[in-house]
């Protein structure tokens, strides 16, 4: 059986989805398989294919649906296609969905939360036909200050991402300055955190000069939001790596300039996962 292949007559959105399909899907594979401790050569030797096969499926391009069924399964996930349109899907939780993204989100909501700021998680908003959820938000409605934050424990799509990231930017702003009653923020800081992971800083290094035209500010807004001292002017689109387990004396964040020589905390998002109950 062959694999798919991207068609000419498919559209530019049809295409991104079979992408984003088959990025997510070599993803979780690579995340289980790390998380049981396997090799990728036992992983082919378990689920009947060869290594070149698992290889493939982990970097994110398109296999048989035979072989991604070997894999997965073997691996003890369960592979579902949806077909649905995507107006009336139920949106799924990442609070419940991904514990190492709501781990960075509950760090986040409390440290600014302890320092003054009102906080809010996966706030909903919509301007005509753009609608979405940020992750964080905070504001100072005396200063008129608005910080939202986008939580990534991984890129496999970095054109989604920056879609994503993108639309809000654009749009949340003035949703939310609306809801609380004023015409504009004075400052808007919009940021994407990022997991201190080996497979994330790989992504950044590997394009850091889309990561850079993305967010080309230096943290100067996040680090005054940390330190509970708001910007009082100003947009910015900020990138920082955050530790979500960070302890003690060690920095719990670092700007993307520092990502691009750091020494990573973990080497991917299953081993924050695996060690997420034992920082509970």
């Amino acid at each position: 059986m062959s694999p798919f292949v991207f068609r000419s007559t498919a559209s530019d959105a049809a295409q991104s989805a079979i992408r984003r399909f088959w990025a997510e899907l070599g993803s979780d594979a690579r995340d289980a398989r790390l998380a049981r401790g396997w090799t990728s050569v036992e992983t082919a030797e378990r689920a009947g294919v060869s290594r070149t096969s698992v290889y493939t499926l982990e970097r994110g391009e398109p296999v048989s649906i035979e072989v991604a069924l070997r894999v997965v399964t073997t691996l003890g996930l369960r592979l579902e296609v949806d077909m649905v349109d995507p107006k009336r899907r139920q949106r799924r939780s990442n609070l419940s969905a991904d514990p190492v993204h709501s781990a960075m989100g509950e760090l986040e909501a409390g440290h600014f939360r302890s320092v003054g700021f009102r906080v809010a998680i996966d706030e909903p908003y919509q301007h005509f036909q753009f609608a979405g959820r940020a992750d964080v938000i905070a504001w100072d409605v005396a200063a008129r200050a608005l910080l939202h934050i986008e939580n990534r424990t991984r890129f496999p799509d970095v054109q989604e991402t920056a879609g994503s990231f993108n639309a809000k930017r654009a749009y949340l702003g003035r949703v939310l300055a609306e809801r609380f009653g004023m015409q504009r923020w004075q400052s808007e800081t919009h940021v994407i955190v990022a997991l201190w992971s080996a497979e994330v800083l790989h992504a950044l290094r590997s394009r850091s000069e889309t990561f850079r035209a993305l967010c080309p500010d230096e943290p100067v807004g996040f680090t005054g939001w940390w330190g509970s001292q708001a910007p009082a002017h100003g947009t910015r689109r900020e990138l920082v790596v955050l530790d979500p387990l960070a302890k003690g004396r060690q920095p719990a964040w670092i700007s993307l300039a520092g990502a691009l020589t750091a020494r990573p905390r973990y080497h991917g998002y299953a081993d924050v996962a695996r060690l997420l109950p034992r920082a509970a």
